[in-house]
């Protein structure tokens, strides 16, 4: 049986918004992920803290849906962050060299705490 997928916005200011994830992240939740996302970025929360200590599985179709919302950040001006990153998937983001691209944090608090410290000094 599979974990239900469940998305979250438990915080939101100015710019910056958490968006956590929980169960499994794969073809059946990442175009909902993916609109969710793009509604914050639209909202004008386009710095995103994408909390992943709830997510069981993550498949291609995740990964695919975390690269789709970066873009889309980046072409907004914006940013996304990764917290709390399971270990298969950061082993999957280090393969496919993403970890390069994507910043990450051990929680989304400390995530949070790095985004709104180069919010007040940029």
């Amino acid at each position: 049986m599979t974990d239900a997928f469940h998305i979250d916005v438990p915080h939101t200011d100015g710019a910056l918004a958490v968006i956590a994830l929980s169960g499994e992240f794969d073809i059946a939740a990442a175009p909902a992920v993916r609109a969710r996302a793009l509604e914050l970025i639209a909202n004008g929360h386009r710095d995103l803290v994408a909390d992943l200590s709830g997510v069981t599985f993550c498949d291609s179709s995740g990964l695919g849906a975390l690269v789709g919302i970066w873009r889309c950040a980046k072409d907004a001006d914006g940013s996304l962050t990764l917290a709390a990153i399971p270990d298969r998937l950061s082993r999957l983001l280090s393969v496919t060299g993403m970890d390069a691209f994507l910043p990450a944090y051990s929680s989304a608090d400390a995530a949070l705490a790095a985004r709104q410290g180069n919010r007040t000094t940029a």
